[in-house]
């Protein structure tokens, strides 16, 4: 099944979702790599989703997870709404977007602190500051009792720089998903928590080795599935043997449908371990010229992971 999905509101750069689902013998699988990367990207993204449909997860240590709800760079009445809304205790609001200022992530910020009231309150710039910006914003910044700041700068060897700038704790996403060492974030003592995403890295067991290894608090989030995939990211946060952080998890409100009859929305703030079932939804499901896209994007990646082996 192909679906395509519109979003509530525009995240990074896209206003609609597009995946690939598919049965195994362990369960319902989403691959899902977004449309701008290249096939090599996209082969840990179907190992992940292989793992899912044909092998399972391990067994959880828990059976709920605690979950943020994520912020998109919109004005703070809207952002305030969707913190009320969530019912979540921990919110993540993105920041340093293209053609905004600093003034309209201030106004951002102290909407969602405001809203959330003695629940905490996270940030993620996706790597969009210099060092010098990234320092002088947390300045600023830092007043509304940051939990942490995600990826203040692209590389690693900034978000070193940062972190020895700042009191604001430093989490790592990007410099653990893309780079061809994740462990280079925690050689250069780049970061304070590791935030791991199951289909950029190859799977939940993938995370779990990258997790002992890196010997940092994770924090475990969507790539912007729908509830098929977000499963996914559940399962490798109840397998964690210590989950200290909410995970952004809770980011299939944003969509305007869903795949699957029952959603996977938090609950006081909680996700279940579960294994969704899409259900037969014309609504969601891409028109014929998308779907062939995603066929033949799916052929030539499988071929490359073939080729791994």
């Amino acid at each position: 099944m192909i679906y395509s999905i519109a979003l509530r509101n525009k995240f990074r750069g896209i206003t609609a979702r597009e995946g690939m689902l598919f049965e195994g013998p362990a369960g319902w699988a989403e691959w899902s790599p977004f449309l701008d990367y290249d096939d090599a990207t996209c082969v840990a993204w179907l190992r992940a989703a292989r793992e899912a449909a044909y092998d399972g997860w391990p067994a959880p240590v828990r059976d709920a997870v605690p979950v943020n709800c994520t912020v998109p760079a919109i004005g703070p009445e809207k952002a305030a709404a969707i913190v009320r809304a969530s019912g979540c205790a921990t919110a993540k609001v993105k920041v340093a977007e293209l053609g905004q200022t600093l003034a309209d992530d201030l106004a951002r910020v102290e909407a969602v602190r405001d809203a959330i009231g003695t629940g905490r309150v996270r940030i993620d710039a996706n790597g969009a500051w210099s060092v010098d910006e990234a320092v002088r914003a947390l300045k600023e910044l830092g007043r509304f009792e940051l939990e942490y700041v995600e990826q203040p700068c692209a590389s690693v060897e900034d978000l070193a720089l940062v972190r020895r700038r700042t009191n604001v704790l430093v989490a790592a996403d990007e410099s653990i998903r893309r780079a061809e060492d994740p462990l280079r974030v925690r050689d250069l003592e780049a970061a304070d928590i590791a935030v791991l995403k199951v289909q950029p890295i190859g799977g939940v067991r993938a995370c779990l080795d990258i997790a002992e290894q890196i010997g940092l608090p994770v924090v475990v989030s969507s790539a912007l599935e729908t509830s098929i995939g977000i499963a996914a990211g559940v399962a490798l946060a109840a397998a964690l043997p210590e989950l200290p952080y909410a995970c952004g998890l809770a980011t299939v409100s944003m969509f305007t449908a869903e795949v699957v009859a029952e959603p996977l929305l938090p609950v006081d703030g909680m996700l279940p371990v579960v294994r969704p079932v899409p259900r037969d939804d014309p609504e969601v499901q891409a028109d014929q010229a998308t779907t062939e896209r995603w066929q033949q994007r799916y052929d030539r990646v499988e071929a490359l992971l073939r080729s791994d082996r």
